[in-house]
């Protein structure tokens, strides 16, 4: 599952982890966009769950410098030691220009460094040197985790894929359907972990899942490296009224301009326990990881923590 769960402090998540323990969820996954950060939560769950495999999706690579990146998943794996994967990748250009003050360049390559970057630093080795995109000189962990963390990274098209399948331990998917899963590791062509979000909404009402659906492909998939991907995958001409829209800023018109099959697709809905079989569908595709994303239904956000946790308890088993 992702986390934190919206509209729950994440003072009250010790709560929060022990209904999903009991649910039967084994993995709790962050993300790092403008919510919490994909840390603070993961330290709490070390603290108090600690039967949980705890996973970053993702830190991105330019909003922290290497060695502040090396000595924070440091420090989480050795709260959850072995327990501990750390997802990076390259984020966007909101995230990391608009929001953050960085430049969005050479993303490819800002990624490759800092995977080699922290593969070195995590092992507990000086690094000292040139990389392309950054140097260092100098850096050796003071508290080097006596069991390294393994590192996924986020990938959509083949050369980042490549990369991750030729020396990261995994492989972080995204915003792809199961009859997708397939495409992406094509390029892949190695057993190791593949994680993937999955963003489910869990209601019979279809109309509203849309809407939901709607308006965060609307805003997702009109990102330059997600529309490029979704190109790859063959949605290019379905989803062409969309980007035409949204160049033009008419924004109601890209999201009218979604299909309900693309939502249907990308999105799941329905009942829980129907919600829990199309996840499967993706386990059955080859992900290894499927790392559920809540997203807001009227029972969700009834302050109603029996139905919460129904709901909750569905999905899991």
């Amino acid at each position: 599952m992702t986390v934190p769960l919206g509209g729950i402090p994440l003072s009250e998540h010790a709560a929060v982890y022990q209904v999903l323990s009991e649910a039967g969820f084994t993995d709790l996954w962050t993300s790092e966009v403008a919510g919490s950060d994909a840390f603070t939560p993961l330290t709490l769950a070390a603290a108090w769950a600690p039967q949980f495999r705890l996973g970053t999706a993702i830190a991105p690579v330019f909003t922290r410098g290497p060695g502040l990146l090396a000595m924070t998943a440091a420090a989480l794996a050795e709260a959850a030691p072995g327990r501990f994967q750390l997802g990076i990748g390259a984020s966007s250009p909101v995230v990391v220009g608009d929001w953050n003050a960085a430049e969005f360049t050479e993303p490819f390559q800002r990624s490759r460094d800092m995977l080699r970057f922290l593969r070195a630093a995590l092992a507990g080795e000086l690094v000292d040197g040139q990389f392309e995109t950054f140097s260092v000189r100098r850096f050796r962990l003071e508290r080097p985790p006596a069991a390294p963390p393994q590192i996924l990274l986020a990938a959509l098209r083949p050369g980042m894929l490549r990369l991750a399948a030729a020396e990261a331990d995994g492989v972080i998917l995204n915003w792809l359907s199961p009859a997708d899963v397939g495409t992406a590791l094509s390029e892949v062509k190695r057993d190791f972990e593949v994680a993937a979000r999955i963003f489910v909404c869990p209601t019979d009402d279809a109309d509203h899942a849309r809407r939901v659906g709607r308006r965060m492909i609307a805003a997702y998939l009109t990102v330059p490296a997600y529309a490029a991907f979704h190109r790859w995958l063959g949605r290019g001409e379905v989803l062409a009224p969309m980007w035409q829209a949204w160049s033009a800023g008419d924004r109601k018109g890209a999201l009218a301009a979604i299909p309900d099959e693309v939502v249907d697709d990308l999105i799941v809905h329905g009942s829980p326990a129907e919600c829990r079989a199309k996840v499967e569908a993706y386990v059955d595709a080859g992900i290894t990881v499927p790392a559920m994303a809540l997203l807001p239904t009227p029972a969700l956000e009834s302050g109603n923590v029996t139905e919460i946790i129904g709901v909750l308890t569905a999905l899991g088993r």
